[in-house]
């Protein structure tokens, strides 16, 4: 049964109690919100670009302008984009990070576009009492493809940290005093983070970099307005979204002048194992700073690297089961099983372990189906059904077909980022 008798409030809703109280039963507005935040997820799958036969290969289809309506995404039609990100690979990355266009005239060989930042418009902040700023991760494109590359190797956080004489805490030596080992992630998460290619327009800044500048824009640009961070991602993104989240806290900007920090949360979904037990301790010394894993039961990835090679789960668990949807198929696929649309419509009808599966909000099934075939046949939904139209190509007056460049609005463009961030 939904639980309404208490409405939480935002920062309750953003894991200022560690959600404690809202995930059994799981309350209706946490509900929407972890459904929200999937969508915003799903959308960077939806639009980027992986058709080599493109000169654009490996960007978004979709300018920031147009990019919620052409990504048919109704529910964040109250949010605009504010920036688009960009990340790079170095030797130590995943190959087949990057993916390379055919075309002589790729508009980058460098660069793969990894998400966006996304804000909360003017009318829709009024209304709930906040500005809302969202980071969004992408996962990768082929299913754990970098599964079989990744090498799971830790390398220390120091890079993210404030210099020593700026830290604003001595919980970071404590933790130090007290652990075998400093806090460690690992490295090809840190890599796809942090590495920069001067060779690209994009990634002259890391993907880091980009994130932290254009957060201090906006922080400073709503300073006198209340202001929430939620950092969202699926699979490799779950793992950039608790790093950026963590950073964010860890490097002030979660606090404007003398008012409190105000609340930073990543709601991510099927996240693998980032970093060592110290580094899952720094995160519970945070008061500002939640995380929140939706994750299947029967999902494999959250295994990953595991706890053999010292990796410790981060993190608050909302733990479903994709097996008690009616609407799934019974799918031996482990793929399936970490598919990001399975996850979000077991969410809308969740009503834990022991209870009844039942639809708490309107969400159709049909698009479980966008990039699998996981629904039963018997719903009559094609399988991967999410395609671009005639893949791209158009019709010239010449009677000549080619694939079409995108809109002016759409063609991917440098974006301008604060170099001192």
């Amino acid at each position: 049964m939904e639980d309404d008798h208490v409405e939480p409030s935002w920062p309750e809703l953003l894991g200022s109690n560690q959600w404690e109280g809202l995930l059994q039963p799981l309350n209706l507005s946490l509900r929407n919100l972890v459904l929200l935040c999937g969508d915003l997820c799903q959308a960077t799958y939806d639009a980027f670009n992986n058709d080599e036969h493109s000169k654009y290969t490996g960007s978004s289809r979709y300018g920031k302008r147009s990019f919620f309506q052409k990504a048919a995404l109704e529910s964040a039609s109250n949010y605009e984009v504010a920036s688009f990100l960009y990340a790079t690979a170095s030797v130590d990355a995943p190959e087949g990070f990057l993916l390379h266009s055919l075309s002589r005239e790729a508009w980058s060989r460098e660069s793969n576009w990894i998400g966006y930042i996304a804000v909360s418009s003017d009318e829709a902040s009024r209304s709930t009492g906040r500005r809302e700023i969202y980071i969004v991760w992408r996962g990768t494109t082929r299913d754990l493809e970098w599964i079989d590359v990744l090498d799971p190797e830790q390398e220390s956080i120091e890079p993210l940290l404030v210099p020593k004489e700026s830290r604003h805490s001595h919980w970071y030596d404590i933790l130090l005093g007290k652990s075998d080992e400093p806090p460690k992630v690992m490295k090809g998460w840190l890599t796809i983070y942090n590495s920069v290619d001067p060779k690209s327009t994009f990634t002259k800044l890391s993907a880091r970099a980009q994130v932290l500048a254009k957060i201090k824009e906006l922080v400073s640009l709503y300073k006198d307005e209340d202001i929430s961070i939620t950092c969202v991602g699926h699979s490799l993104g779950a793992c950039l979204g608790i790093l950026s989240a963590f950073d964010i806290v860890e490097n002030g900007l979660s606090k404007v002048g003398n008012k409190p920090e105000f609340p930073v949360c990543a709601i991510v979904f099927g996240s693998p194992q980032i970093g060592n037990k110290a580094f899952s301790e720094i995160l519970k010394k945070l008061p500002s700073l939640g995380v929140l894993n939706v994750r299947n039961e029967i999902d494999i990835i959250p295994h990953y690297p595991s706890r053999l090679l010292n990796y410790q789960h981060t993190g608050i668990d909302l733990l479903i089961d994709t097996r008690k949807s009616p609407y799934l198929k019974d799918s031996k696929n482990p793929s399936d099983w970490h598919n990001l649309q399975g996850m979000l419509n077991v969410v809308a009808g969740w009503n834990g372990k022991d209870g009844e599966f039942k639809m708490q909000v309107k969400r159709s099934i049909a698009l479980v189906n966008k990039s699998s075939q996981l629904l039963k046949d018997e719903y009559l939904v094609p399988g991967s059904w999410w395609v671009e139209k005639n893949k791209g190509m158009v019709l010239r007056e010449d009677g000549e077909w080619e694939l079409a460049a995108p809109s002016d609005e759409d063609i991917p463009a440098p974006e301008s980022f604060m170099v001192d961030a």
